[in-house]
């Protein structure tokens, strides 16, 4: 009889082994196949301009829109997952220095890059998230594009890029959007600019950047990675419902919520929005009070 048992409990476990290990060759070359899928786009042409007002203006841009994130704060590169069974994945160096940008990336691989997601080559970029990028105004795009673009050349080589098996396994069930180039209306049209004003137009263009974390209907919910808290509700069915305006602008420019609570820039990223004018700021507050 405790033999059936053990020769039972062994075929369970052989055919479990037989089922996980099925699933994870499925999970890699799905996951594959998605990295080498070669996108045909059709390129918006982005005129940019050079002077100290618009490099002024791309560097807060840069900054509130989160690129010193992951690029490392001179946009020379750093690691920013680094779990082998996660990933290994690098923001690349911006600078056209060793290990950088080749000498020929022009404002064109720049708008592949942020407005498609992809390379220079069509195959999609990990874990960029063109996907709010797509939303910005060509106003915006063109500012940080001139720029990075300005760059002084800083040498920082990194070692390839690796997707572990958890990694391509919560990407292939929809956990992970490794892929941001596969969310994007690669036809859509770039808005010329957005007028920077208080209203709930310009607070809903703003959104763009909450999307990835909160969602688009800005209701949060389950963690957009393991080991990351519940997102926030930030609609006006949420807690900022509560606050104030200046509570509200307090809260985006220090991470300390009226509560109390401090809010860690790896989970919330009020450096960010610390970058964002009072006008900017009191629009995102009108419109997620709107919601």
């Amino acid at each position: 009889m405790l033999k059936k048992i053990f020769l039972g409990l062994g075929a369970l476990l052989a055919l479990l082994i037989v089922g996980i290990s099925g699933f994870f060759a499925k999970a890699y070359f799905s996951t594959e196949s998605r990295r080498n899928t070669v996108y045909k786009v059709n390129l918006q042409p982005v005129s940019i301009t050079s002077d100290s007002a618009e490099l002024a203006y791309g560097n807060r841009l840069v900054t509130a829109k989160g690129c010193r994130d992951c690029h490392g704060d001179d946009l020379g590169g750093k690691v920013f997952i680094d779990d082998p069974k996660l990933a290994f994945l690098v923001g690349k160096n911006l600078t056209k220095g060793k290990g950088g940008l080749p000498e020929e990336h022009d404002i064109n691989d720049w708008v592949l890059a942020l407005k498609h997601g992809i390379r220079k080559d069509g195959k999609p970029l990990l874990l960029m998230p063109s996907h709010e990028y797509t939303l910005l105004s060509e106003q915006d795009m063109s500012a940080i594009i001139a720029y990075t673009q300005s760059l002084p050349r800083i040498d920082r080589e990194f070692p390839p890029q690796k997707i572990g098996f958890l990694g391509r396994i919560l990407t292939e069930i929809g956990k992970i959007d490794l892929f941001p180039a596969e969310m994007i209306d690669h036809n859509r049209t770039l808005l010329k600019e957005v007028k920077a004003e208080v209203s709930v137009e310009f607070g809903k263009y703003l959104s763009s950047g909450c999307q990835g974390c909160h969602r688009a209907n800005m209701k949060g919910g389950e963690p957009i990675a393991p080991g990351f808290p519940i997102v926030a509700d930030i609609s006006s069915t949420g807690n900022i419902a509560r606050w104030t305006e200046e509570q509200f602008l307090q809260t985006l420019r220090t991470g300390k919520t009226p509560e109390g609570k401090i809010l860690k820039p790896s989970e919330m990223p009020w450096n960010m929005t610390a970058a964002y004018t009072d006008t900017e700021l009191k629009a995102l507050y009108l419109y997620l009070r709107s919601i």
